[in-house]
């Protein structure tokens, strides 16, 4: 028997219009009359089972309906169509606070949460210990203060230390544990691979795929409210990365007027080529890629080098890197470069170079000419968050017993 299913569940919302919006500062009469509101499908037509003990991951883009549909299976929200039917007691950290009653002690709120699961004093007794603990010593110290005062941390701490303690057949996370330090994260991660191993059902919404890839054997991949696809994870995740890495892996220009670049350089053409391993559709850590640029050259006896930076998304330059100078005369020149495997770490990246003339002159500035990201992989870990640092060296770190004494 299935522990949840899901048939054909939606939810719609209703968005107030620029006009709605100007009459209700005119006044409630006025916006009353106003037109119909627009309809906007949160999660549309979505269906699907888990048996007990089946751990999903749900992945997707912001605003693909993720945090919408755990809503509805904690019963937060109802659908607004179709059917969901949960036989299980149901842990939810959807948001921070929720669950708990803010006028309330970190204490009382731990009692409270057990007793909405149906537990006993008796059972929540024997598990208080271990979710004070688990929680860390700034609850601890707070443990009897009103949980209104706690941070968003602190909150987040007690709460995930009371759903994962508490034994509910099924677990519901919302990538609440970005909020958490590393230190959290990594032990977040853990205590939920614990429960996993008990037989627990767990829905956890992550992008970090590779906590998805570690923790669920299937997984619900949702784009714009509706299901792009459901099945085991590793065929889903990969299908969803091969579609996500809509990368700029080459440009090519074969008319020289109209090329990037001004009347002494421009572009001919720029490839960026991963070495994939068998099988394999998208870039991750693991794999080196090369990079080869040619462009056009209009000027005799020019001493000519390539700068080529790499940035991350979030604009800072993870790194330079320049050719040697050549003199060049009027044709194509090309310059060819392999970024080595191990060595870029997970994320979004962008390349661009400069042809510079007497190490000094900047002769045209290519902005951007890659766009690429590259995925996580690891593996006999049990760290799942993101791998801090642009890069990502795999030297040889060797560790040895050298001594039996102390």
């Amino acid at each position: 028997m299935n522990i949840i299913e899901v048939e054909s569940v939606s939810k719609k919302y209703k968005l107030a219009t620029q006009n709605e919006a100007k009459s209700l500062r005119n006044g409630f009469t006025e916006f009353f009359k106003s037109t119909p509101k627009e309809e906007f499908w949160a999660v549309d037509d979505i269906s699907f089972s888990l048996k007990r003990g089946d751990k999903l991951g749900i992945i997707g883009n912001n605003g693909a309906g993720k945090s919408t549909l755990l809503k509805i299976l904690s019963r937060i929200t109802k659908p607004t169509k179709g059917h969901i039917d949960v036989r299980g007691k149901v842990a939810s950290l959807l948001e921070v606070g929720t669950g708990f009653h803010p006028e309330l002690t970190g204490r009382e709120n731990i009692f409270l949460n057990g007793a909405i699961l149906g537990m006993s004093k008796a059972e929540i007794s024997s598990q208080f210990d271990q979710i004070v603990e688990f929680a860390g010593n700034q609850i601890a110290q707070f443990l009897d203060t009103p949980v209104k005062r706690y941070s968003s941390g602190m909150y987040v701490r007690l709460g995930f230390a009371i759903s994962a303690h508490l034994n509910p057949e099924i677990l519901i996370v919302d990538e609440v544990l970005a909020v958490g330090d590393a230190d959290f994260q990594k032990k977040s991660l853990g205590k939920m691979k614990e429960v996993a191993a008990n037989d627990r059902t767990i829905l956890f919404v992550s992008h970090n795929l590779t906590a998805v890839a570690n923790l669920c054997n299937k997984t619900l991949h949702l784009e714009k409210g509706k299901v792009k696809q459901f099945g085991e994870t590793g065929e889903v995740i990969n299908n969803y990365m091969a579609n996500m890495q809509q990368n700029v892996y080459e440009q090519h220009f074969n008319d020289f007027a109209n090329a990037p670049g001004n009347d002494i350089v421009r572009l001919k053409s720029c490839t960026l080529v991963p070495k994939l391993f068998e099988s394999q559709t998208y870039m991750d850590v693991r794999n080196s890629f090369s990079l080869n640029i040619e462009f056009w050259n209009t000027l005799a006896n020019q001493n000519l080098n390539i700068s080529l930076h790499v940035y991350a998304s979030t604009g800072e330059c993870i790194f330079n890197l320049s050719t040697p100078v050549r003199q060049c005369q009027i044709g194509v020149i090309q310059a060819k470069t392999e970024i080595p495997a191990n060595f870029m770490n997970d994320g979004s990246y962008l390349i661009s170079f400069m042809v510079v003339k007497d190490k000094s002159i900047v002769l045209h500035n290519f902005e951007e000419v890659f766009n690429f990201e590259i995925a996580d992989h690891r593996v006999d870990t049990t760290w799942y968050g993101k791998w801090p640092g642009y890069v990502r060296p795999n030297f040889d770190f060797p560790i040895a017993q050298i001594s039996n004494s102390i």
